[in-house]
């Protein structure tokens, strides 16, 4: 992964001009060979990393990119933010920055920790799905929490990280993101309400909280946020198999945000938001995901091992986190965790 950082670095100066990098000059600053060089750029393309080769010139990542360093990310964090990390790192390839965290143990109360990871072997999504990113071209990102006590509402979690993910983006210039119950960031098929009721909406992230708690004591939570910057097509047609359209930041601000001020951006809003959650529940975030909810009004079809009901209308959210669905004349609750929901063309 350290030559993605170094390509990555140079795409990021470009501005006309395209920056390549020689094999030669790769190997001589890593102590490498050539041969070696040339093996590094082909497992990078395996992983999805699109990188133009040129005889004479050398190496270029084709999709906008910039590296992700763990001493700018905290550069970049405010001050109540930083105050309370206690350990940040942008890693390279890892089994799952989820994992990772879990693995390490719980912050003190009011402190977290952070991961990111170029490139994850074992990522994973809502109810063990995999994630696929490709190094250089998504954001892998993993904090942990501690709660005093198992909040009342805790399968809501997903829904207000949700809410301060979307805030994170508008502070980075982008907008038009909307929010799935109960874990997915999402972009709208099309600009109009007939468009978007016609279509499904096109996956840019998603959501999984993790967690271990003790009676009557603390709750450790690690979230993950998987967010798509920039797919190769092929990787795009990869995750389209995987049962959701993707979606890419690239499709709403040219060039993409630079990782590290996203990066930030985010545990600025998350750290926040976990504050707030842990003393107020769901209620102050529940006009925003309101307003953003990309399901309501739309027939849904409802999948789960428990659920006895298998489609009807989204009505929105209740106070709590439960998905609302009419279907035959009522509204019936559907909690987090027990169904996966999926739009339909109606």
């Amino acid at each position: 992964m350290r030559l993605l950082q170094e390509l990555a670095s140079q795409r990021t100066q470009e501005s006309t001009a395209r920056r390549f990098v020689s094999g030669a000059a790769l190997a001589e600053r890593h102590h490498v060979t050539r041969a070696a060089v040339w093996k590094a750029i082909g497992q990078l393309r395996r992983l999805g990393t699109p990188v133009e080769a040129v005889p004479h010139r050398g190496y270029r990542l084709t999709l906008p990119c910039s590296p992700l360093n763990s001493a700018d990310v905290q550069a970049l964090l405010l001050p109540a933010t930083a105050a309370r990390l206690r350990s940040g790192v942008c890693a390279g390839s890892i089994n799952s920055t989820n994992t990772q965290l879990l693995a390490r143990g719980a912050p003190p109360i009011g402190q977290f920790d952070f991961l990111t990871a170029e490139y994850q072997s074992a990522g994973r999504g809502r109810r063990g799905r995999s994630w696929l990113a490709p190094p250089g071209g998504a954001i892998c990102l993993s904090w942990s929490w501690s709660f005093d006590a198992l909040p009342s509402q805790i399968g809501a979690l997903s829904l207000a990280v949700g809410v301060a993910a979307l805030r994170a983006l508008a502070r980075c210039d982008v907008r038009g993101v909307g929010l799935k119950w109960p874990n997915d960031l999402m972009i709208p098929a099309g600009m109009t309400t007939a468009a978007q009721q016609t279509q499904p909406p096109r996956k840019l992230g998603g959501i999984l909280i993790e967690m271990r708690a003790e009676a009557g004591g603390p709750t450790h939570v690690v979230a993950g946020l998987g967010l798509n910057l920039a797919l190769d097509p092929a990787l795009q047609r990869e995750v389209g198999e995987l049962g959701h359209l993707p979606a890419e930041l690239s499709q709403l601000r040219q060039p993409p945000p630079e990782r590290n001020t996203l990066v930030a951006a985010l545990l600025n809003e998350q750290v926040a938001a976990m504050q707030v959650f842990g003393e107020k529940g769901l209620l102050p975030f529940l006009p925003e995901f309101t307003a953003a909810d990309v399901l309501t009004g739309r027939a849904v079809h409802l999948q789960g091992a428990n659920a006895a009901l298998t489609s009807g209308i989204a009505r929105g959210v209740a106070p709590d986190g439960a998905l609302r669905v009419e279907h035959g004349g009522q509204i019936h609750r559907i909690i987090a965790g027990e169904v996966s929901v999926r739009s339909v063309a109606s």
